[in-house]
């Protein structure tokens, strides 16, 4: 092949493209932030009722509201060289790893914000919505400095405190020290190194959830981050956490602790914005290994009409 003085710039641009695109990729790992869903059996043959005795392919409960998942299996549909297998299960919106969609939360008078507040359900998420540059918060230090007092585990507030006034949630002078970072269509990723406790066949009784005593947002968290969105005129896409509900237990659980009462703080204030939410995250700790502000996440949501959120298969991107 001859070349010609023509070809030689555009052939020398072209090798400096794949040897940038090299370089980028080979700087590049992915995180994958989900849980596995366990499934079970139906119980009598009804796919509505899991029958917890019989879990497919080692599977463990964990701490939900509803039910664990159901996976039937439906007869095979056979072939001359094999068959296809099929089956069919019933979910939970919220179960699991997942997303909460805005009108996960649909406010009354009293606690309405925005005369257009957010109502879009999974199907109206754009895929904008579903992606964005990760502000990263990292309060495991904190957290484990508190376990460290019961030999590691959660206990009771009297021993182990997440209440909102200590420092072993995430805080506003946390949101505050990142303020610089916030900006139009961020999620704010924290890790409190709490999805080791991700196990539990009771909501109440699991470490997990820990009385409601576990880190979170708490309610001064949120109010500080609505201040800095308003202050500079942008809107965050969602915040994205290791427990149940992006909450403080305590803010999740309101200050008579029967959940319903002046309680999800968060949820009552960022969903009506447009925040979304990323529950029960799995593998935070890992972007702390990232160079920083490289992250990106991407949620692989369900475009599932009228529902109010669903299970999801969460990536970050990262550079090292």
């Amino acid at each position: 092949m001859i070349l010609t003085r023509k070809a030689v710039p555009i052939l020398g641009l072209f090798m400096t493209m794949v040897l940038s695109w090299s370089v980028a990729v080979a700087d590049t790992f992915v995180v994958d932030l989900t849980h596995p869903i366990g499934t079970f059996a139906p119980k009598g043959g009804d796919i509505a009722t899991p029958d917890v005795s019989k879990p497919l392919k080692g599977s463990i409960q964990v701490p939900t509201f509803g039910a664990p998942a159901v996976y039937e299996v439906l007869p095979d549909f056979k072939t001359n060289r094999g068959h296809f297998g099929l089956g069919r299960f019933v979910l939970m919106e919220h179960h699991g790893t997942h997303i909460d969609a805005p009108f996960h939360y649909q406010n009354n008078k009293s606690s309405l914000e925005t005369k257009t507040p957010d109502l879009r359900t999974m199907e109206e998420l754009t895929a904008n919505d579903l992606m964005g540059p990760i502000v990263f918060i990292d309060i495991s230090g904190r957290v484990q400095s508190e376990l460290d007092k019961n030999g590691g585990k959660p206990g009771s507030k009297a021993v182990t405190d997440f209440s909102n006034s200590s420092n072993n949630v995430v805080t506003a002078a946390d949101i505050a020290g990142v303020s610089d970072q916030i900006k139009d269509g961020v999620w704010l990723v924290v890790n409190a190194g709490w999805s080791r406790f991700y196990k539990g066949s009771s909501l109440q009784k699991s470490q997990y959830i820990n009385g409601w005593n576990f880190p979170g947002f708490s309610a001064a968290a949120c109010d500080e981050l609505i201040k800095i969105e308003k202050r500079k005129g942008v809107r965050i896409n969602g915040l994205a956490m290791d427990n149940i509900g992006i909450d403080s237990g305590e803010s999740g659980a309101g200050p008579k602790g029967d959940l319903v009462t002046d309680s999800w703080h968060c949820h009552v204030r960022g969903l009506q914005r447009g925040w979304k939410f990323v529950e029960n995250a799995a593998n935070l700790g890992q972007l702390a290994e990232a160079k920083p502000g490289s992250c990106h996440l991407f949620v692989g949501a369900l475009k599932l009409v009228a529902s109010t959120g669903g299970p999801s298969r969460i990536i970050a991107m990262c550079k090292s």
